[in-house]
């Protein structure tokens, strides 16, 4: 079966090579069916599993749908190519190909084709390059966001700031987070905006910068519902805990369900905050000892002596 695709796979490429030659009586070569039997070819090369051959047949696909002008299907031929790629555990050479065809959908202008092209890519690198996978996010919420197409570009912008999290770059983090918090401010999704807040907090703490913590509840007052919804008054306690180094409220907070029950990046946030210090728990206040009799009654007759001769 596989060879039988195989040679079927080389029959189209002997086809498109006799398309995109040219002679006395035809002076042009014909990139149209080139490019058709490229793409037949690199489809009978893939069910054979010959990836190399299928993803060599993409990008002559790509090349000649280019010399004919045809952007839109040159780029899904990259895209192909890419996944290609993607077959052979290529993952970094996957998505510069992806890349490739997304910026081909934008000069094409179908900017929905090139964001989802962008969001396939990210998906592919996430776990290998963490980094790349977040650039790759940003660049497909601003498309959706000249798109005006918020609800995207939010959720996008959200895989973005968790990955970020995740890798401990809370500054870069801090401002992704107040991107999207602007974002479902202005969609009117109020109540999302409350849970930013308690993000942006948590991220600013393990940043060490409690006055950056602090100013983000008191901007978030601004938000409709948000002061006297049980948010603030969980942050009102948080920020009062670790102002006063009490690792028993923060942790008590932190294990709330209104905080455990967060994105899984976040809830570690909570867990994982000491408070300065180094966040040892506060010790339970030593009960007095009683004093003698004695001694507290001469303590009292001392205190009274002082004042006898009245206050001049």
């Amino acid at each position: 079966m596989a060879a039988q695709k195989i040679n079927e796979g080389l029959e189209h490429l002997a086809k498109a090579e006799k398309y995109l030659k040219t002679g006395l009586l035809k002076w042009k070569p014909d990139y149209d069916s080139a490019a058709s039997e490229y793409g037949k070819a690199a489809v009978a090369f893939k069910n054979a599993k010959q990836f190399e051959q299928a993803k060599d047949a993409c990008l002559r696909e790509a090349v000649a749908h280019e010399n004919n002008r045809a952007l839109f299907h040159a780029a899904k031929a990259y895209e192909q190519a890419g996944m290609m790629l993607k077959e052979m555990q290529k993952l970094p050479e996957a998505v510069q190909l992806i890349e490739k065809a997304s910026m081909m959908y934008l000069e094409n202008g179908t900017p929905d084709t090139a964001a989802m092209a962008l969001e396939r890519a990210g998906k592919l690198i996430e776990n290998v390059d963490p980094e790349k996978a977040v650039q790759l996010y940003q660049q497909t919420a601003n498309v959706f966001e000249n798109e005006e197409r918020l609800r995207q570009a939010v959720e996008l912008l959200g895989k973005a700031s968790r990955l970020l999290v995740r890798g401990r770059r809370f500054d870069e983090a801090a401002l992704s987070i107040q991107k999207e918090k602007n974002i479902y401010k202005e969609i009117e999704n109020y109540p999302t905006c409350y849970k930013k807040t308690i993000a942006q907090v948590l991220v600013h703490l393990h940043r060490n910068d409690y006055v950056a913590a602090e100013r983000c509840v008191r901007e978030s007052y601004s938000i409709p519902g948000f002061n006297g919804s049980e948010d603030c008054a969980a942050l009102e306690q948080l920020l009062e805990g670790y102002d006063q180094q009490d690792q028993d409220q923060v942790s008590e907070v932190c294990s709330s369900p209104l905080f455990k029950y967060m994105d899984n990046d976040y809830a570690k946030l909570g867990l994982s905050l000491v408070v300065p210090g180094g966040g040892i728990k506060k010790k339970s206040p030593a009960t007095p000892q009683a004093k003698p009799d004695g001694a507290t009654s001469t303590a009292v007759e001392e205190e009274e002596d002082e004042y006898s001769g009245g206050l001049c």
